[in-house]
């Protein structure tokens, strides 16, 4: 049975959210293979009936490996205050990444700078700044360890492409399945154990803070580490603050 694309985690007028299965692009490339925002787009259109031009934009992206949550707006002034929010870094973002390799400090921040080869679309991380690099940060913890991998928690404060996959490759973590940045051998399904889990922030238009959770993929190597995950009645992720 084929996977679903997607499931919707929240919807309204102004956004919806999804909980975007690995393997699908969340816009068109040079494959020319069908998109997330196109599949979102045929949802709202059937769902609502709308004939014609549905608008719908995502407001980032995911690499097509990775699974998790994506943010669309709905609406064009939805659009525009989704985007401040991540230009002023008001999103909080929360990623597990399974990796191979124990990391030799359990919990730390990472800081880089990036250069992207667009033709080859690799990631290069250098520890000072470069030519034409940006930066990018991270806050990780290692949360646990079960059938011979390590369960992280990452919370980056930057959004650069590739970032989380070549920050923890940096430091001899590479993400289980992701053969570009080191990882030994790819996954079955091409997907890479990199998940967007959380995302916090105060709704751009009903102003409610919305503290969003997207399943981890349905198969038993990843439902296995849910047993890390901390259920509290007022969780720290709720706080102002959110300092990671």
């Amino acid at each position: 049975m084929k996977k679903q694309p997607f499931n919707v985690v929240y919807e309204d007028n102004h956004l919806l959210v999804v909980n975007k299965s690995a393997g699908i692009l969340v816009q068109g490339d040079k494959t020319g293979d069908k998109t997330l925002t196109d599949y979102c787009k045929d949802y709202i259109a059937k769902k609502y009936n709308k004939p014609g031009a549905v608008f719908l934009h995502p407001v980032h992206r995911l690499d097509r490996p990775v699974s998790g949550l994506v943010v669309f707006a709905r609406t064009s002034k939805g659009l525009e205050r989704m985007m401040e929010l991540f230009r002023k870094r008001d999103i909080h973002k929360v990623y597990w990444a399974i990796v191979k390799r124990k990391p030799r400090v359990k919990s730390g921040k990472l800081t880089h700078w990036l250069v992207k080869d667009e033709k080859r679309n690799v990631v290069t991380a250098h520890d000072h700044e470069v030519p034409g690099s940006q930066k990018a940060e991270l806050n990780y913890k290692t949360l646990g360890f079960m059938n011979d991998h390590w369960l992280i928690e990452v919370r980056p404060t930057s959004g650069r492409p590739h970032q989380i996959r070549v920050q923890l490759a940096s430091m001899g973590c590479p993400i289980r399945g992701d053969v570009k940045y080191g990882f030994a051998k790819a996954n079955p399904d091409a997907s890479i154990n990199l998940h967007a889990f959380n995302l916090v922030f105060v709704h751009p238009v009903k102003k409610e803070k919305l503290f969003l959770r997207a399943a981890v993929p349905e198969e038993e190597f990843w439902e296995q580490f849910l047993e890390f995950e901390e259920i509290k009645a007022k969780d720290q992720h709720l706080d102002n603050t959110f300092s990671g």
